[in-house]
């Protein structure tokens, strides 16, 4: 999917005072009022709130998301009736959504004050990326795709019951009603999902019809004599389900092998959908392996082509920023989110929103980091720094989960539909209906031979960081980072790292490591005095990180490599038979390398949605990128073309 900065909104007031937009020369609501209209058309259209009552999870997706009254109405529904749901997720689509100034002025009036006022205040950035935002402690869930309509709708992979569609009247705004997208709503269709618009069209009736929607003509709002409602009813059961996801229909338990950060984010995404969640590891305290160390830092990337490396990395940070804020604001979590510099000279400007990321000079870089000869860079708002193993914590508790140490499961099995970790005996140690491995550089040992082949290789790189004495030796006041890293003073001691070599199993410190991250570090701070400084005053940590071919984390189910070898008719990655089914499977969330603060959040959402059939918490060709099964397929392709016998 090709991306590009995205255009905010131009939001004027019309003469009777209502939202105007110049561009579409439309409003955003009737003058009767946008919390009525939605009430009426919206949520009365799709029989909201009683078609929710008593279900696990209702999504309701939105075709413009304009200035959010839709959700704003929908999430005062849901916070009032005492049958809702236990957890509503909400999706929507705006190629132009208003800035946070504007839609702070534009809501400063609302019906629903409370609620616009946590709206304003989660306003993400304006980056071409889905932003998962959470309210009521993650039972209200929003997720915004900024973008066309047109890239973005097919990218989205969801189970929906309930549609609004309302972009601007489609002689103003063709493309939001155009076959295309509505034939879109019908592939994200859930069984039973309806559809509600303020549009009597002709051609938006028909369009509907032709996605598999049965259409009624009723009576519209205030004093519109017409809308349009739809049930989805398709004359053949499509073969893939709703929005290409699998739907958990069992019992919702989950047994998680490994507690490092990977593992304790699968826990912390799948409690909050709900699921009682059991996590085993070796050791007898969680983050003891690669998320030991003392500190990490977290940040975006900037790439020219703004490829599936960077966007996914954006996303990432992104939901870590949002994820930790408020844990580190309120004393849960040590760390700090003032920014991030990337030192690389003085790039070229950004074509991304400055409270994502910023091209700085070195004026502005010294100022921002305290250090008197940094040069220019990439100054990313949202990132820092954070002990490890209080996130760690902090995801585990959030999931309520319950964590089981000095369990070495040396095995795993399936009997009669759960999955078990065995011991050395081959007893069970604990069973679940799906089963979730997040066990870093052990993954291929614990799937063994055949299975481990479904991973494709996994390399075992050992990384060294090194504690200098902050006393008398200038320190930045936020993470400093090229090629190495330097974090401010963590009781008293500059970290700073890190070597990486892939095959190296020597768990002693180094002298040649520690001199390596020394030069860096003086580099960084313009301070040639640190390479100079005695390694008998050093602390350090040896760790090993799980990484992968392309430095990018495994997500999802494995593959059924048995099945697959017979499915010689389609090769496609969201067609590969995998081992689960609706009612349990077994997943892997590994391989988050030497960036394991910035995966964790996403790759936990990622992994809940995969597992319980949760949307996607990014675009569908970002899933794939991520997908355990990548590897595999690729060289079964590259077989294929170089013998067509095989």
């Amino acid at each position: 999917m090709k991306t590009a900065p995205i255009e905010p909104a131009r939001i004027a007031l019309a003469p009777d005072g209502l939202p105007h937009a110049p561009d579409f020369g439309d409003v955003y609501h009737p003058a009767a009022g946008a919390t009525g209209q939605a009430r009426h058309v919206f949520l009365g259209g799709n029989g909201l709130p009683a078609r929710w009552g008593g279900r696990p999870r209702f999504v309701v997706l939105e075709t413009g998301f304009g200035l959010g009254n839709n959700f704003l109405a929908t999430w005062d529904a849901w916070r009032h009736d005492p049958q809702r749901c236990e957890r509503l997720w909400f999706l929507a689509i705006d190629k132009h959504p208003p800035t946070r100034a504007d839609l702070a002025r534009l809501q400063a009036s609302s019906t629903l004050p409370e609620l616009a006022r946590q709206l304003v205040a989660a306003w993400p950035a304006l980056t071409p990326n889905l932003h998962a935002l959470e309210f009521e402690s993650g039972r209200v869930r929003l997720l915004l795709g900024f973008g066309d309509v047109a890239a973005l709708l097919p990218q989205v992979m969801a189970s929906v019951d309930a549609f609004f569609l309302d972009g601007f009247a489609p002689d103003r705004n063709p493309a939001m009603w155009s076959l295309p997208a509505l034939k879109q709503v019908g592939r994200l269709a859930a069984p039973g999902a309806t559809a509600a618009t303020w549009s009597s069209a002709r051609a938006l009736r028909e369009g509907l019809a032709t996605a598999g929607f049965e259409v009624s003509i009723v009576p519209g709002f205030s004093g519109k004599r017409d809308m349009t409602t739809a049930r989805y009813a398709p004359r053949h059961r499509p073969a893939v389900q709703a929005g290409g996801l699998q739907i958990h229909t069992g019992p919702r338990e989950a047994l998680v092998v490994g507690a490092g950060l990977a593992g304790c984010a699968a826990a912390r995404a799948l409690g909050r959908e709900g699921w009682q969640v059991t996590v085993l590891d070796r050791a007898a305290s969680i983050a003891q392996g690669a998320s030991g160390n003392p500190a990490g830092l977290f940040h975006g990337v900037v790439h020219g082509d703004d490829g599936p490396h960077a966007r996914l990395h954006r996303a990432a940070a992104l939901a870590t920023e949002r994820l930790l804020r408020p844990w580190i604001s309120g004393g849960r979590v040590r760390g700090q989110i003032d920014g991030l510099l990337r030192l690389a000279g003085t790039p070229a400007t950004s074509p991304w929103p400055i409270d994502y990321v910023e091209s700085v000079s070195g004026q502005a870089a010294r100022a921002r980091s305290g250090l008197a000869a940094a040069e220019g860079g990439w100054w990313f708002p949202g990132g820092g720094w954070v002990v490890p193993g209080d996130y760690a914590g902090a995801l585990l508790e959030a999931g309520d989960a319950h964590f089981a140490g000095n369990a070495c499961v040396e095995a795993i099995e399936r009997r009669s539909g759960r999955w078990h970790a065995l011991d050395e005996h081959g007893a069970s140690i604990a069973d679940a209906p799906v089963l979730v491995l997040a066990t870093a550089i052990d993954l291929p040992r614990l799937l063994g031979p055949a299975l481990a082949e479904a991973t494709g290789t996994l390399a075992a790189v050992r990384g060294q960081i090194t504690g200098l004495p902050a006393a008398g030796l200038p320190a930045p006041r936020v993470p400093v980072a090229d090629a190495g890293y330097v974090l401010p003073a963590v009781d008293g001691v500059l970290w700073c790292g890190s070597t990486a070599r892939p095959g190296d199993a020597d768990g002693r410190l180094r002298e040649a490591d520690h001199r390596h991250n020394l030069a860096q570090a003086a580099r960084l701070l313009a301070a040639p005095a640190i390479e100079a400084l005695p390694t008998d005053t050093l602390q350090g940590r040896v760790g090993w990180r799980a990484v992968t071919p392309d430095r990018l984390p495994l997500v999802g189910a494995l593959p059924d490599l048995a099945a697959c070898t017979t499915a010689r008719h389609d090769d496609r990655l969201r067609r590969l038979p995998r081992l689960r089914d609706a009612d349990g499977g077994l997943y892997v969330i590994a391989a988050l390398g030497s960036r394991g603060v910035t995966w964790a959040a996403l790759c936990g959402e990622l992994l809940a949605s995969w597992v319980a059939g949760t949307p996607c918490p990014v675009e569908a060709d970002l899933r794939d990128t991520l997908d355990p099964a990548r590897a595999w397929l690729a060289a079964r392709r590259r077989v294929a073309l170089a013998d067509p016998q095989t």
